[in-house]
């Protein structure tokens, strides 16, 4: 695109989707002939069908290229299923591949393939009447046969003859082949599979037959109509009835002669209005009806072509092009439509009129597929119409486009005038009425509800204007072209459904070249680069609007359309697209937009009011920018041209929009978009200095952030953004005395107001207060900067309420490094001002205390939020120091940062394990400045290279671990990285224990040999046992870590003595069943030990018998080896003075003391 409005020719590069020939043809011929091998595995058979099936489908847009290859796959299916020896698994599989590939081919090309000679009627008919109509497994075998059934009909000899002597020898009592065949059609009609439209085909072939007709065309007639007289579409099987039935009518007036039906079409006609099939609940039935009364109608009327029609050329390109040459050529090829003074008489039945009126009613069915039906219908019966009939279709057609009817009747219009252009019935006369109304139906939109209808009446419109583009002359078009191709150009960037966009966009270039500017805008905006809806209304708008065609129409569209549009997203984009379009026409949008915008803005309805203002918003920054691009160009203070009319309408906005700031200031719905107006006409400078107006202005932002938990949740975010960009631009352009030096009133009532707000029990009003004070400017908090970190910091600490306050830590904590981003470094200024030696250790206290919030409510682990928010804060005041004094960092500081990343790098929350692991290698790597005092630089950065930063995807755990767990080696790093591989080796997400556990495992397995380092790892495991104890989140997947550990054999008796210690203490009064559950795993896992600990393990493992919660199973694992399995497992079903007299019984047999029983004691007062 860029390149495009450059004007340099941009490279395309396309991947070329079309397919040149059958290449999978060995694959294909490799499966069919594997049917016999593997028809009778259930599992071989499904994967085969399903590789058919892939292969097939591929071909479906192209499926011509099957043709040369489908006799050969036809022979060799057929082969199969005429062979005697066949099983009929195998015969039904070898009907599955053929339906395949009839579906991908189509079953009008497919069956003329099928042999049919006389020889193949009765086999045929045979193995048909022998299939089973209610078997949900072989349709497709009776779909095939019906088809190959139809062809058989064709041949050229009465059926008669293959009855033999049927009619001569009485003793035989057989049907006749023309019975047995109409038997089964109508058996046939009646299923509810895809036969029945096969039945419905059979029907049309034999029935118009020369023998068949003479004798059986009435009584089958008959029973049609029988059929849909009786049977009532309440049900499902009547519903099927009567589609079968009507199918079977459509195929018989569709392929027959006009002759031999013309005397049955009142008849069917009557029954058809009797049956009242248009007030059917069923869409199918109603479709058909359609297609039956049509064709009617085709019967009624004489098959001739209309002389009046409008005609462009030839069919024959050959023709087109050799009548080029020739002057006049256009004008020899067409018919001279006002010397047709005359027309051959005849009389057009009354039938006729009924016929399209129901027509006319079908264009307006809820249904797309009736409508559709009944536009190619109109078209149809149209075409054989005198020419003043004909019209009067036309403005029967028109009448659709009322604004009384519904989109379904616009739909159905479009598609009518589309079929009636496209056979040259809509002369052009009638395009002066027509163009108007497909303009109005590309952008037609209906708002319902919650909603919007109308996307389909917009793509049909841009169906009309293809089939208008290429069936009348340039010239005929020529006086509707330029409003035609606005229509299509707004509808192309600017329509919100894409399929609609793509639709507009291939009609930019017709055939004619006629289309302003075509080739260019059809580059810019083809049919993938408007798949895009942002790219369309913010680039795309922007590209066409340079042509002086488009711009007012594009903007007016944005106007009356958009701006006031029922989808938010779509007003908000019309509003940004008016900002850029702004520079194609300031003068339009000074003078004439924004006029309009200003009445809108005050107006009752409110998505018109939204808009209005954003819009009025989002101009009026476009204008300040011109008018400052202006001046630089133009270094004069008489300015002409833009910034006088901008001048101009500035001053008329000061009056006009005052009014409507205390009217909207109530109205919670556009806290919103007024923000957005407060920051752009602040961004605009406008003469509001010392004005009332700010008042308002700031108590209204006071209000949004104060009041945040009045929205909703969807809308919360949005509305606390617009008012802190709001609160920034308010700021820099009326709180200046002078450039650097705030309003001192000002800025002691704005830094007194939020932190006082951080103190509320409103934890929403606290999150807004605190990234206001973020979002100030720097010369708002030089001066107030040891009032705001203080405050800050004290709303990052953790305080021990009922309510969880961890929202606004999180945003406390991102205000603060915002906070000290904007003041800046300066080692020895003052606190007051910048940040220094004097206040940055507070700052990286809170920070670091931040990285500590593990708080936890209905919501799970909400302080990830605020370690997330301190890990970003860290990284922007880290970069932020060591780029200006990186003197100040001490190395305490620093290495307890880093560790405190390395342990969250090594938790198990993929998502905050990621941006840990992120903001780490941002420090580790970078190197103009180089972050100083990090522990074992040079170690981790053999670990974590510079090129890892792009390709270590942390998210991924089996990538992750394996690198965090070399850090275990590192002596600074080796608590944290332990401490959070602890919560992950024993968490719950499979794929994080596997991979976690596993690189843990490896780190053990290449220790083992080294006593000091494997001690070392003991020691720190202990004593983050010790930190943690009574820590659920942390002790006990210590438990199931330390559990895998044991079992691994990994440590020594030494370290299980304290670790024994550490359990008992833990579980001490303990009532959660997972902890004990996990102690007991330990406890077992220790009684590989000899020597004391394996006795003290056991006593606690003879106690644990006896808690009341059940904890047997895992006690009973360990001594089945040598004790009574099923006396073990029969204590836990016992009470529990029988559990504790054999627990008794089995502390004397392992020689251990009896556990004695404590007795509570009760001291009564005096």
């Amino acid at each position: 695109m860029e390149a495009v409005c450059d004007g340099e020719e941009p490279e395309v590069v396309t991947q070329a989707c079309l397919l040149s020939e059958f290449s999978e043809k060995g694959e294909a011929r490799a499966l069919i002939n594997s049917l016999p091998d593997i028809h009778h595995d259930p599992v071989s058979r499904e994967a085969t069908i399903e590789k058919f099936v892939v292969i097939m489908d591929r071909y479906q847009e192209q499926p011509h290229l099957l043709d040369p290859h489908l006799e050969w796959m036809l022979n060799i299916l057929l082969e199969m299923i005429r062979n005697e020896k066949s099983p009929p698994l195998m015969v039904h599989l070898c009907f599955k591949f053929l339906y395949i590939i009839s579906k991908v081919r189509g079953y009008k090309i497919f069956m003329q393939l099928f042999p049919h000679e006389v020889s193949d009627v009765l086999p045929v008919l045979d193995l048909l009447c022998r299939q089973d109509p209610k078997d949900t497994e072989t349709w497709e075998t009776r779909y095939i046969l019906l088809l190959w059934l139809s062809m058989t009909c064709l041949i050229p000899f009465d059926l008669s003859r293959l009855d033999g002597h049927l009619s001569t020898d009485p003793g035989l009592n057989r049907e006749s082949i023309m019975d047995r065949i109409l038997a089964v059609a109508k058996s046939f009609l009646r299923v509810s599979d895809k036969s029945r439209d096969a039945a419905s085909v059979l029907v049309s072939k034999f029935v118009t037959r020369p023998d068949v007709k003479l004798k059986r065309l009435g009584d089958f007639l008959d029973w049609c109509l029988t059929t849909i007289s009786q049977t009532s579409e309440i049900t499902m099987e009547g519903t099927v009835t009567l589609d079968g039935a009507l199918q079977s009518l459509a195929q018989l007036f569709k392929h027959g002669k006009r002759d031999d039906f013309l005397q049955y079409a009142p008849t069917v006609l009557q029954c058809l209005n009797q049956k009242r099939i248009a007030e059917s609940n069923q869409a199918t039935l109603r479709k058909l009806g359609v297609k039956v009364v049509q064709r009617l109608g085709l019967t009624f009327l004489k098959p001739r072509l209309a002389k009046w029609r409008y005609q462009r050329g030839s069919r024959s390109l050959a023709v087109n092009l050799a009548q080029s040459s020739v002057t006049g050529s256009v004008e020899a090829t067409k018919t001279d439509l006002e010397s047709v003074s005359q027309e051959e008489d005849y009389d057009i039945p009354e039938d006729v009129e009924n016929i399209i009126e129901q027509l006319l009613v079908g264009l307006k069915d809820k249904e797309t597929i009736v409508r559709w039906s009944s536009a190619k219908g109109i078209g149809r019966v149209t075409g054989r119409l005198p020419k003043q009939l004909a019209d009067e279709v036309v403005e029967s057609v028109l009448e659709c486009f009322s604004f009384q009817e519904t989109d379904n009747a616009w739909h159905g219009g479009c598609l009518a005038f589309a079929e009636l252009g496209r056979r040259g019935l809509l002369l052009p006369s009638r395009l002066s009425d027509v163009v108007p109304l497909i303009i109005r139906a590309l952008t037609y939109d209906e708002k319902r509800g919650a909603c919007s209808l109308g996307s389909n009446v917009r793509d049909a419109a841009c169906y009309v204007c293809w089939a208008f583009a290429r069936a009348y002359e340039p010239s005929e078009l020529k006086p509707y072209v330029n409003q035609i191709a606005s229509a299509l150009v707004i509808a192309t960037v600017f329509d919100r459904n894409i399929t609609c966009r793509k639709a507009a966009s291939v009609n930019i270039l017709s055939p004619q070249g006629t289309f302003p500017h075509g080739i260019d805008i059809v580059t810019a905006a083809d049919y993938f680069t408007v798949g895009n809806v942002n790219n369309c209304y913010l680039t795309i708008s922007v590209y066409i609007a340079g042509f002086e065609e488009y711009t007012k129409s594009l903007i007016d569209h944005l106007v009356h359309m958009k701006v006031n549009h029922w989808d938010g997203v779509i007003r908000e984009l019309a509003t940004k697209a008016l900002h850029n379009l702004t520079a194609q026409a300031p003068e339009y949008m000074a003078n004439t937009v924004l006029p309009q915008l200003l009445p809108m803005a005050t107006g009752l309805d409110l998505h018109r009011r939204h808009g209005a203002i954003l819009a009025c918003a989002e101009i009026t920054h476009a204008l300040y920018e011109i008018a400052t691009q202006k001046n630089r160009l133009h270094p004069i203070h008489d300015i002409t041209g833009v910034s006088e009319s901008f001048t101009v309408q500035s001053n008329k906005t000061d009056t006009q929009l005052l009014p409507f700031y205390t009217l909207i200031w109530f109205s919670l719905v556009f806290f919103f978009s007024v923000c957005g107006l407060i920051e752009k006409l602040s961004l605009s400078k406008m003469p509001f200095k010392d004005d009332p107006v700010i008042t308002g202005w700031q108590w209204l932002i006071d209000d949004s952030l104060k009041n945040l938990h009045l929205f909703s949740s969807g809308a919360r975010r949005g509305i606390q953004d617009s008012a802190l960009s709001a609160l920034a631009a308010l700021c820099r352009q009326y709180y200046q005395v002078e450039p650097g030096v705030a309003n001192v009133e000002m800025q002691d009532q704005l830094v007194s107001q939020y932190l006082s707000a951080l103190m509320s029990p409103e934890v929403l009003t606290r999150c807004g207060c605190a990234l206001a004070l973020g979002s100030l400017p720097p010369f708002m908090i030089r001066g107030k900067l040891q009032k705001i970190l203080p405050g800050l910091q004290a709303a990052c600490k953790v305080v021990q309420k009922a309510e969880s306050q961890t929202e606004a830590r999180r945003d406390a904590a991102t205000a603060m490094s915002q906070v000290c981003v904007a003041v800046g470094v300066c080692a020895q200024g003052s606190p007051d001002r910048v940040l220094c030696e004097g206040n940055i250790r507070p700052v990286y206290e809170a920070l670091l205390g931040c990285m500590n919030d593990y708080s936890m409510d209905s919501r799970g682990d909400v302080g990830a939020w605020v370690r997330a928010a301190a890990m970003s804060s860290l990284m922007d005041v880290t970069l932020l120091v060591v780029a200006s004094a990186p003197e100040l960092l001490s190395s305490d500081l620093v290495q307890r940062m880093m560790c405190c990343l390395v342990q969250q790098a090594a938790e198990k929350i993929d998502r905050y394990r990621a941006h840990a692991g992120t903001v780490f290698l941002r420090l580790l790597h970078s190197i103009d400045p180089a972050v100083p005092h990090i522990p074992h630089r040079e170690e981790l950065l053999s670990i974590f290279p510079p090129e890892t930063g792009n390709s270590l995807n942390w998210n991924a755990a089996s990538q992750a671990f394996p690198h965090i767990t070399q850090l275990l080696r590192l002596h600074q790093y080796q608590y944290h990285t332990l401490l959070g591989l602890t919560v992950s080796v024993g968490g719950l997400t499979e794929s994080t224990v596997r991979y976690s556990s596993q690189s843990l495992f490896e780190y053990l397995k290449g220790i083992q040999q080294d006593a000091t380092v494997l001690q070392q790892f003991g020691d720190t495991l202990l004593c983050i046992f010790r930190d943690n104890l009574r820590n659920d989140r942390v002790s006990v997947p210590l438990l199931k870590m330390v559990d895998q550990i044991l079992a691994n054999g990994c440590f020594d008796h030494p370290f299980c003595v304290e670790l024994l210690a550490l359990c008992k203490e833990e579980i001490k009064k303990s009532k959660d069943v997972q902890k004990l559950l996990s102690c007991v795993a330990v406890f077992c896992g220790m009684v590989q030990f000899k020597g004391d600990v394996r006795q003290k393990v056991l006593v606690q493992l003879l106690m644990l018998l006896c808690h009341p919660f059940p904890v047997v199973s895992p006690l009973a694992l360990v001594l089945c080896p040598r004790f009574n399995s099923d006396s073990i497992v029969s204590l836990g079903e016992s009470d529990i003075a029988t559990v504790r007299t054999h627990r008794n019984q089995l502390c004397d047999w392992l020689g251990l003391p009896r556990p004695i029983l404590v007795t509570k004691v009760t001291h009564l007062g005096n």
